[in-house]
């Protein structure tokens, strides 16, 4: 805590954090999970479709090595030393013309005596197809080469092609048969479509199921902030009720977090009545014994007695509140604690006008209503010898949502700077005509020192003085 007459740091909004650390542990699950399941689906499509894609290719491949040893088996060399034969490939494609479905049988020049011109399917309409080197694209094991082509009439096709000897006496011939890709590639397209429909079908669902899944996992939790807001609304004194396995020792946890700070507190507090009550009657003595002495020595002995009461009462009041602050049980509505006053300050001061002003929904401090009416109770009296005809208490609300602002505002003549800082040093008296001890302003700033707050004095709108109260808010 400060004491000052500055502007305030701490109206400062805090800065904002990052959206996730915003945002509930459903949230950030459910994104989490949601990328995830976009990921995986996503590598499941890429592999699935390239396994098909490739089981689609060698499938097409053996069929067309299968249409060439039908070739094989339907050609032969009539007695003319012409080729012959007319093979049925059970494919209509390869009789429209265009269609990319096409077989060729060719003579092989060298050494053979085959004359006249090779066989082919009419789907060819007399249009050759080109022939790679066989240094480019060798033959495999069982001497047949595949290659994909762009024919004639700019289809994409799957060559297969051998070479045969038809007659055991050197004539051999070369075949080809060749297949339309987009066929193949209609046929996986057709199965990526489909695949990546069911995917996003399935991928929907996972979703839906993981929300649903994690909302009712995390139900429990519900329970637990359920109970802790009946904690620190005091309806309750610990977490009740059966949790999960997982959040059973979190749940005894708290419960035994609240039992320690609560016997934290009853301890300091027995510790301050019972220190209280043993200074209480030496003092006493003290005082009394005072009076047998001379006046001069009585009078000094009084004062040192009084300094000594003054203090052991402000520090005891200093570890009550040590031991209170922070603690979830320690919160005040604000608002009936000043009513309950400005009807005693009215009866006491009925030449004065006191208004209250609240503008703020939320009016709970983290202070000991005890603490709160000491400090207010000081501010209102002290304001009540220096004001001409009207007293103002306000709680607003302060950029700082961690805070809460209460201000008695008077409308006397009101303090300098200088007078100001004087005023808020034990015992300063600034008016010695005025009844007052010097101490209630200091004991003020002392409170809230404690309960980590901060006080000031300023100027009032009204020309008096304003007596300004940044106090935390209780935990929520």
């Amino acid at each position: 805590m400060t004491v000052s007459n500055t502007p305030s740091q701490s109206d400062t909004p805090p800065k904002s954090r990052g959206l996730l650390s915003r945002q509930s542990l459903t949230v950030r699950v459910l994104v989490f999970a949601s990328i995830w399941t976009v990921i995986a689906f996503a590598a499941v499509a890429l592999i699935i479709s390239t396994l098909y894609r490739t089981s689609s290719e060698r499938a097409f491949a053996d069929l067309l090595r299968a249409h060439l040893n039908t070739v094989i088996e339907a050609v032969s060399i009539g007695d003319d030393s012409l080729l012959q034969g007319n093979p049925q490939l059970g494919n209509l494609k390869f009789s429209q013309p265009n269609s990319g479905w096409i077989w060729i049988v060719d003579p092989i020049d060298a050494g053979s005596k085959v004359t006249g011109r090779g066989l082919t399917s009419p789907s060819i309409g007399g249009q050759a197809l080109p022939l790679p080197a066989q240094f480019e694209i060798a033959f495999d094991s069982q001497y047949i080469r595949t290659y994909r082509l762009i024919d004639p009439n700019e289809n994409s096709i799957l060559v297969a092609e051998t070479e045969v000897e038809l007659d055991g006496q050197g004539n051999a011939v070369r075949i080809r048969v060749s297949g339309n890709l987009d066929v193949l590639e209609a046929d996986v397209s057709s199965f990526i479509n489909r695949m990546v429909i069911a995917l996003l079908v399935t991928g929907i669902g996972t979703l839906v199921i993981n929300m649903l899944v994690i909302l009712f996992g995390l139900k429990p939790l519900d329970h637990v902030r359920a109970s802790l807001e009946k904690i620190r609304n005091g309806d309750a004194d610990q977490l009740d009720g059966e949790f999960p396995r997982e959040i059973a020792p979190l749940a005894s946890e708290v419960n035994a977090l609240i039992d320690s700070n609560k016997r934290v507190v009853e301890r300091s507090r027995m510790q301050v009545g019972n220190l209280a009550h043993s200074l209480k009657t030496p003092i006493a003595v003290m005082l009394n014994e005072a009076r047998n002495l001379p006046k001069e020595q009585a009078d000094l002995v009084k004062n040192q007695v009084g300094s000594m009461q003054s203090q052991v009462t402000t520090y005891l009041d200093r570890a009550r509140i040590s031991a209170q602050r922070g603690s979830v049980l320690a919160r005040t509505d604000v608002v009936p604690v000043i009513e309950r006053l400005l009807r005693v300050m009215k009866k006491l001061n009925s030449h004065l006008e006191f208004e209250l002003d609240v503008r703020s929904s939320e009016t709970l401090i983290g202070l000991e209503a005890q603490d709160f009416e000491e400090i207010l109770g000081n501010l209102i009296e002290n304001a009540t010898r220096f004001a001409d005809s009207k007293i103002t208490i306000s709680v607003k609300d302060l950029p700082n949502p961690m805070q809460l602002l209460v201000s008695v505002a008077d409308d006397g003549t009101g303090l300098d700077d200088d007078d100001k800082k004087q005023a808020l040093k034990r015992g300063q008296r600034l008016d010695e005509t005025r009844p007052g001890s010097g101490l209630g302003l200091s004991i003020v700033g002392e409170i809230v020192q404690e309960y980590q707050g901060e006080f000031r004095l300023s100027d009032a709108e009204v020309g008096g003085l304003d007596a300004i109260l940044y106090l935390p808010r209780a935990a929520t």
